[in-house]
């Protein structure tokens, strides 16, 4: 399998193939609700973000899709203001923001000062998940972070991925049911 990066033209896939790998997940369902039209809000949001200060990454087969991104490289822009109060009207709803500022404001805490590749999302196509593409996604994204020299960071709620990431060399530093789920912080040595 090759991987490449993403541009706007792949904008819809890749929010499809997350939108399908992530419906059920409820650290997603925590902020967008079970709507299919919330959820690909929120992942559409996700990918813009991570063309802006990260990278998006696509199997060839158009199949395995990853966003990182690059919090030290996050910009104060009209855009991005913009991009956040979509946001708020399409997936968070107004009542909602508290929970979920308090929510981001937690993760946050679990993340160095210095830079590091934030895993927003990796995803599979449900239809071929268990054939190797998330690995060797996964792969690309610790060698592409490791020639930046920076560490991978991410948090996961599904309790069959942990293992899946510390067999790729990850670990667990930090657990929280805050949210009434399990919320598991791993990271790259």
């Amino acid at each position: 399998m090759m991987i490449r990066k993403a541009n706007q033209n792949d904008r819809e896939l890749v929010v499809s193939i997350h939108w399908q790998a992530f419906k059920e997940n409820k650290s997603v369902n925590y902020i967008a609700g079970k709507e299919e039209k919330s959820i690909r809000f929120l992942i559409e949001y996700s990918f813009e973000r991570c063309i802006e200060s990260g990278e998006v990454f696509i199997s060839t087969d158009l199949k395995a899709v990853a966003m990182i991104q690059f919090q030290d490289q996050k910009k104060f822009t009209w855009k991005g203001i913009i991009s956040d109060l979509k946001l708020i009207l399409n997936t968070i709803g107004w009542t909602n923001i508290p929970k979920t500022l308090a929510r981001e404001s937690f993760i946050k805490k679990h993340y160095p000062k210095s830079p590091f590749t934030y895993l927003w999302y990796i995803g599979v196509d449900p239809k071929v998940q268990g054939n190797g593409l998330g690995t060797q996604l996964l792969k690309h994204v610790l060698f592409y972070s490791k020639t930046l020299k920076r560490p991978v960071y991410l948090e996961t709620t599904l309790g069959k991925n942990i293992n899946w990431y510390l067999k790729h060399g990850f670990k667990i530093y930090s657990k929280s049911d805050r949210f009434g789920f399990p919320l598991n912080f791993l990271r790259t040595e």
